[in-house]
């Protein structure tokens, strides 16, 4: 009987099998470059975090497995930044694994362990989700080019503001899916997003 070279990366089917039966919400991804999948709430939120930091080219769920001291491992995510840094990233309870950085890093690869508390430190995640919700919609033009002429010339304005310059989609919907593709830019740290929120041009 002949033996096949190429191991099959059980530990990456068992990871693909486990998340796919997960649903979380939003279900909406911007800079997820294949399917969302997420094994655990934290992993969904972390995912939220990255669509909206604006150093993030873009994401992979689940992205290969990798050898450890502990077995094989299967990431959360792969992660490309803008400055052309290449991260594994996985969302863990409280702090990094020693033996899975060193199993990332004898794979030739950067890692982080991000704890739920900086996951969750903020309002950042909650205005995420809120906003991702529209991710699967899309600001029409006429109204892209109104609300971008409307802070071209006002400089920034509150969200209250905004509202009345959005005629063919939801304000919200208009609004949130302009900032989640870098057109305009809002304060996701300060507050909760609301009326008093301010918007202006999306700068690098």
């Amino acid at each position: 009987m002949s033996h096949s070279h190429v191991e099959t990366p059980a530990a990456l089917y068992a990871a693909y099998a486990e998340a796919s039966i997960q649903l979380f919400y939003p279900r909406g991804t911007v800079r997820c470059s294949a399917d969302a999948l997420f094994r655990s709430r934290s992993a969904r939120d972390l995912g939220c975090i990255l669509d909206v930091d604006p150093n993030v080219i873009a994401w992979l769920c689940l992205p290969l497995e990798f050898a450890t001291e502990l077995g094989p491992h299967v990431p959360d995510f792969l992660v490309d930044y803008e400055d052309g840094a290449r991260y594994l990233l996985d969302a863990v309870e409280e702090q990094e694994i020693p033996e899975v950085k060193e199993g990332a890093a004898l794979a030739g690869f950067r890692y982080r362990g991000i704890a739920r508390e900086e996951i969750e430190g903020g309002f950042r995640l909650a205005n995420s989700r809120d906003m991702l919700r529209y991710a699967n919609c899309r600001t029409p033009l006429n109204d892209r080019i109104r609300m971008l002429s409307a802070l071209d010339e006002a400089g920034s304005l509150s969200v209250g503001e905004c509202l009345h310059v959005f005629r063919e989609v939801q304000p919200m919907t208009g609004i949130s899916w302009m900032v989640l593709h870098r057109l305009i830019a809002v304060d996701l740290d300060e507050a909760m997003i609301g009326p008093e929120t301010l918007v202006r041009r999306f700068q690098r």
